[in-house]
């Protein structure tokens, strides 16, 4: 299992112990805005997105979790007892491992690896909404939308992928003419081809 390539043999096997492996379908919810967070998900196979709701239902992605990864947004608010301020949402078929947040503040005292886990999060996490910020506040639609398409296409490790006009707008909080408007320019210009519900890059 990809948690001995994270963690010492010890805070492995506390982890299998007290925490619960669970198989999650593509589409599935797994953290809710404004739910207490009881469990912090690691990503032991697949991917989640992990997005923020505005309050006019507007949705922007934040940023990707993948295999050997958590939220650290779930892991401040579970070890705070607060709610939650994203949504995690399955991207692909995954397998995530359940941990109760009591053992998640425990385990900071307990384990200086589970610590160093999550500061490493914590650093990439704001790394990438540095990025997100940059995105909105500097970029045009046409590059935030190439370079989504391209992290889908790395996360699904294909040139193609599958996905909606409305789904890349969604996660792009903008509207999915725009997104169909400038996904046809950017097929008149060569970068990808267009079909039902794929995309792919060329």
């Amino acid at each position: 299992m990809i948690l001995k390539d994270i963690f010492q043999s010890d805070l492995v096997q506390e982890i299998e112990e007290s925490g619960n492996l669970k198989h999650f379908s593509a589409g599935e919810i797994i953290v809710n805005m404004d739910s207490y967070i009881k469990h912090i998900p690691v990503v032991i196979s697949g991917s989640i997105k992990v997005i923020r709701t505005e309050e006019d239902g507007r949705e922007i992605l934040l940023y990707y979790l993948t295999p050997g990864e958590s939220c650290i947004v779930s892991i401040l608010a579970g070890m705070k007892n607060e709610t939650s301020k994203i949504k995690a949402i399955v991207e692909e078929d995954a397998e995530i491992m359940l941990i109760p947040s009591d053992k998640a503040k425990e385990w900071v005292r307990k384990y200086p690896d589970w610590t160093d886990f999550i500061f490493n999060l914590y650093q990439k996490r704001f790394e990438e909404l540095l990025e997100v910020v940059n995105s909105v506040a500097f970029q045009k639609i046409d590059a935030r939308l190439l370079h989504l398409i391209k992290q889908k296409s790395q996360l699904y490790n294909s040139k193609e992928i599958s996905v909606t006009h409305q789904q890349l707008a969604d996660e792009l909080g903008i509207t999915r003419e725009a997104t169909s408007r400038v996904l046809k320019q950017m097929e008149k210009d060569h970068l990808l081809i267009l079909s039902r519900n794929k995309i792919e890059l060329l």
